[in-house]
């Protein structure tokens, strides 16, 4: 590490610190970490300002069932760090706070310290302040974290401060977990989340992505079919408003729903949606910004079309606001983040307990390739971020640690966790018997994780990845501002993209 990256992750740590004690905001905390080079990716500001729908459903999920082998390995390998204490900073998702329940339950005689005697210490905090404890450690080189939680965008700055998890998998140790099954993780997510110029740096904890979710009750009613393409979608959205259909308790059903809030990230992701399906994105493979080009402006045409059909709350909904219109059935169209899904079969709190299904993603009408794109931009409609769990290199505990991340992501844990709807990391998870017989209408179901899987594996968007992209995306910066006053008319579509166009070539070349 170099001087000037020191003196860069000290900063942000001193920054993140002013925010905790609220001497600057979490909107200027974002540009200066950026403008230090550490962004976020899309699922870390969506995890920042929005508590997941799924976490908190915990009843009916299944113990850890690991085989004789591994419990043996755990008593005996681990036995030996008895006393020893993991730390680990993360943000509090629906598999952090899952999988650190497993893994401390002290009722629990298959949890992690009951089998080893190892103590874990996790300490869940909005990302911003796990952002600044990952620098503080690394520029002073301390051990105070064990294991660092990586949003996919901290990746390449962390590389060189952990350990490559392939090069100890590959070491022969017995402090490899029996039946680790390395080849199990869905094999996209370890470049997508979890590595640096082919260098492994962690291994993947956490995917939100985008679905195509509908109300079949209405679908039915109309006689429509999934819609397989851009022009089907929304000729479904069409036909269903124009229906006139309303609830039992005679609210509308309108065609779709949005994450519209002005101003707020989650009408940026909306937006690549319908950007990305028409061929449009964000960059070019020059890195200079091309949002206004001819495709550009066909996915805004296409939006703003949509908007025609959307309940007139959308403008004021965040992620939190689309998912409880789903909850409450407002519209019968929505493709946005999976998390969402499992919340409409909550009898508790739905009125649409069994009405929503998932289908595939419509089919884009164009799109650009990665190659075509700067930053790392991959578009596609299943718009996409995660996380992964890295070692510490300057952990004191590093073989203990190591005996954690295993655990933590292992299929018998992931399997476990995956019954209380937290979208797994592994195809064993996906393919589990266990898993499956979830896949039914009730609280924690897991009926979306078919369509999950399928658009990891085949459809997946990601934003691009360059220091200012944060502070210019996220909530309150210029492009969701901009696109704002497009959504609402309050100016026209060339000129808010012609704006935004500025905007991000603006925050590409930020020093």
């Amino acid at each position: 590490m170099n001087e000037k990256d020191r003196k860069q992750r000290l900063y942000v740590a001193q920054q993140g610190e002013k925010l905790r004690k609220g001497k600057i905001s979490r909107r200027e905390f974002l540009q200066r970490a950026a403008a230090a080079g550490f962004g976020m990716s899309a699922a870390g500001l969506m995890r920042m300002e929005f508590p997941r729908m799924a976490a908190p459903l915990r009843q009916g999920g299944a113990g850890v069932n690991f085989s004789d082998e591994q419990i043996a390995w755990l008593k005996e390998v681990g036995g030996r760090f008895a006393g020893q204490t993991v730390r680990i900073a993360s943000e509090s998702t629906a598999p952090s706070q899952i999988i650190s329940d497993l893994a401390t339950n002290p009722d629990d005689p298959n949890s992690f310290q009951n089998l080893t005697g190892i103590q874990v210490i996790w300490e869940q905090t909005p990302l911003d302040q796990v952002l600044s404890k990952i620098t503080q450690d690394t520029a002073t080189e301390s051990a105070s974290n064990d294991i660092y939680y990586l949003d996919q965008a901290w990746v390449g700055r962390f590389v060189n401060d952990t350990v490559d998890p392939s090069e100890r998998l590959a070491d022969g140790s017995d402090l490899n977990m029996p039946d680790f099954m390395f080849e199990d993780f869905v094999p996209e997510l370890l470049p997508a989340l979890a590595s640096y110029q082919g260098r492994l740096v962690g291994l993947p904890f956490d995917i939100p992505i985008f679905i195509y979710m509908y109300r079949k009750d209405v679908y039915d009613q109309l006689g429509l079919s999934p819609a397989t393409n851009m022009e089907e979608f929304l000729n479904a959205v069409k036909t269903i408003d124009e229906a006139g259909l309303k609830n039992e308790d005679g609210s509308d059903i309108r065609g779709y729903i949005g994450q519209w809030k002005s101003g707020h990230y989650a009408l940026q992701c909306d937006w690549t949606a319908w950007l990305w399906s028409h061929g449009g994105s964000h960059t070019n493979a020059d890195g200079v910004a091309t949002i206004n080009d001819e495709q550009g402006l066909a996915g805004a045409a296409y939006m703003m079309e949509l908007a025609k059909y959307n309940p007139s709350g959308s403008t004021t909904w965040d992620w939190g606001g689309q998912g409880d219109a789903m909850v409450q059935g407002l519209g019968a169209n929505v493709i946005s983040w999976s998390e969402f899904f499992p919340g409409t079969d909550n009898p508790d709190t739905s009125k649409t307990v069994g009405l929503w299904e998932t289908a595939d993603l419509p089919m884009e009408a164009s799109k650009r390739s990665k190659d075509e794109c700067g930053f790392d931009e991959t578009p596609a409609i299943g718009h996409q971020g995660g996380s992964c769990m890295a070692l510490s290199k300057y952990s004191e505990v590093s073989d203990a640690a190591w005996m954690f991340l295993q655990y933590a992501t292992s299929s018998p844990v992931q399997i476990a966790a995956a019954t209380s709807s937290n979208t797994p990391i592994r195809l064993s998870a996906f393919e589990s018997d266990v898993v499956k017989a979830k896949a039914m209408v009730t609280a924690g179901t897991t009926r979306h994780f078919p369509a999950a899987l399928k658009v990891i594996q085949t459809r997946m968007g990601t934003e691009p990845h360059f220091p200012g992209w944060a502070s210019a995306s996220g909530t309150g910066g210029p492009i969701p501002t901009e696109l704002g006053l497009m959504t609402t008319g309050a100016t026209d579509i060339k000129s808010a993209l012609d704006n935004i166009n500025q905007y991000i070539n603006d925050a590409i070349n930020e020093e």
